[in-house]
């Protein structure tokens, strides 16, 4: 597998006035094609923030990222926002979907910052996903009128509309009930078992253990880089044991 990430001592300190705050102290680690990672980690450990970076959200302090062999220290703002758009698909706990704006509409927002972007074959491809993951007959309903995973699933879509290289996931089951977030972890093994990297971050060890591989940070270092050798599928049960 060829890599698509390589973080090498990625640090990220946030000042407030005379107060110096050190959140990422000196993260190094690569991902390969086709991974499927967990970040895990309490709260304050610097999961989130890593994942910020990961996803173009935000600059690192210091250190080198490395996406696709392209050394992103040397992007501008624009060519930032065009490379987040373009190439990561991004999954939030809070769904974060347009309340009065079409299931449809919400999954094709990406799509329509795409550069050169073929928006009718975006939406073929948008009514083709939703319809995968179940929602093919709520495709004009509105967020508000779905459940809790209905939603999460629509975020699901939308991170793909743009096939991107690399899906984010923060605490994408964070919100559910223990059946939702089993339908969710069945989805996202599916995406990687078809090929998708994922980065998911999580604090719940079962979830964690869905993954191929999990980050353990604490303190803002990576404590442990775990392969896992028992890992958790949810399309037979084992989510919910």
């Amino acid at each position: 597998m060829s890599t698509l990430i390589k973080i090498e001592n990625i640090k990220k300190d946030y000042v407030t006035g005379d107060v110096t705050t050190s959140v990422l102290k000196g993260i190094s680690f690569e991902v390969k094609d086709g991974e499927f990672i967990s970040i895990m980690g309490s709260s304050g450990s610097g999961k989130s923030t890593l994942m910020y970076v990961l996803g173009f959200l935000d600059k690192p302090t210091s250190g080198k990222y490395y996406f696709e062999d392209q050394d992103t220290s040397k992007l501008d703002e624009d060519k930032l926002a065009e490379f987040r758009n373009e190439k990561i698909g991004f999954i939030f706990q809070s769904y974060n979907l347009l309340q009065r704006t079409s299931v449809l509409d919400n999954v094709l927002l990406p799509a329509t910052y795409f550069v050169g972007g073929d928006l009718k074959k975006a939406e073929r491809e948008a009514r083709k996903l939703l319809k995968r993951v179940g929602l093919g007959h709520r495709i004009d309903h509105r967020p508000n009128q779905l459940s809790g995973g209905e939603q999460q699933r629509v975020a699901i879509v939308r991170s793909l509309v743009n096939n991107p290289r690399l899906i984010l996931a923060d605490e994408p089951t964070g919100n559910l009930d223990s059946k939702s977030g089993e339908e969710i972890m069945e989805i996202l093994q599916d995406l990687n078992n078809e090929g998708r990297t994922i980065i998911m971050v999580t604090h719940e060890k079962y979830t964690a253990e869905c993954a191929k591989r999990i980050l353990h940070i604490k303190d803002g270092k990576i404590i442990e880089d775990e392969i896992v050798n028992d890992r958790k599928m949810a399309n037979n049960g084992d989510y919910e044991k």
